[in-house]
């Protein structure tokens, strides 16, 4: 397998630590695009994924799957009994519906935030910003925080009481959230403290250093969401 990806960026953060949950990371072969240069907007990369975002997962068979969502199912469910995206019906249910909120309400906030508010990705991918709308997606951020803070007062993580897709998720915001220097609301104590939890797993540890060692100029980074 292959994966087109960008190594500092929130969204492959998301599928790198799937892939270490699993312990699946020699079965893979990592691609570099370089976002900085625009290269996920390229010809010859749309072909593989038509929305022109990372990551994308390449098949044996030549299939390609985009969408963190989708490429992590198709991990958990590669060997053995899946781990990340439910076990049940109600597990899988709602760890599904609390990725989706944690993706609309916190990381897909933030992106857009990212590509409109600030300088991004630079000029060459930045074609069209609207501060406005940026500056409204970064508030709505902060709002999921809030929320989030208030699910994780009664359980320990985002879906309930094991580690899931959805919490990989919401530590892909807040990934996202340090690149831009968006801070967790001081109030919220129970996802500061779940984030301090989060950090001690060997997968995400994995990942922020990854992360720590990047450039300090924004253009270095990105994201798979909406702009």
């Amino acid at each position: 397998m292959k994966i087109y990806d960008w190594h500092t960026g929130p969204y492959p953060a998301r599928v790198r630590i799937a892939l270490a949950e699993k312990g699946l990371q020699s079965r893979v072969v990592f691609v570099s695009v370089d976002l900085r240069k625009g290269e996920h907007k390229a010809p010859e990369f749309l072909v593989k994924n038509y929305s022109g975002t990372l990551p994308v997962l390449e098949l044996e068979d030549g299939t390609f799957l985009a969408e963190c969502t989708a490429i992590i199912e198709y991990l958990d469910a590669l060997e053995g009994r899946p781990v990340l995206t439910g076990d049940s019906p109600r597990e899988r249910g709602v760890i599904s519906m609390m990725s989706k909120r944690a993706e609309i309400e916190l990381l897909d906030a933030i992106s857009v935030y990212f590509h409109h508010a600030t300088a991004g990705l630079g000029p060459l991918v930045e074609t069209y910003q609207n501060a406005e709308w940026g500056f409204r997606q970064r508030d709505r951020a902060v709002k999921g925080m809030r929320y989030f803070d208030n699910v994780l007062k009664s359980q320990p993580f985002i879906a309930g009481e094991a580690f899931s897709t959805a919490d990989i998720t919401v530590i892909g915001g807040m990934i996202f959230a340090e690149i831009v220097h968006l801070q967790v609301p001081e109030e919220c104590h129970s996802l500061r403290d779940w984030w301090t939890r989060m950090q001690e797993r060997p997968s995400v540890q994995s990942r922020l250093s990854i992360s720590q060692g990047r450039e300090a100029n924004l253009s270095q980074h990105s994201s798979e969401g909406p702009k």
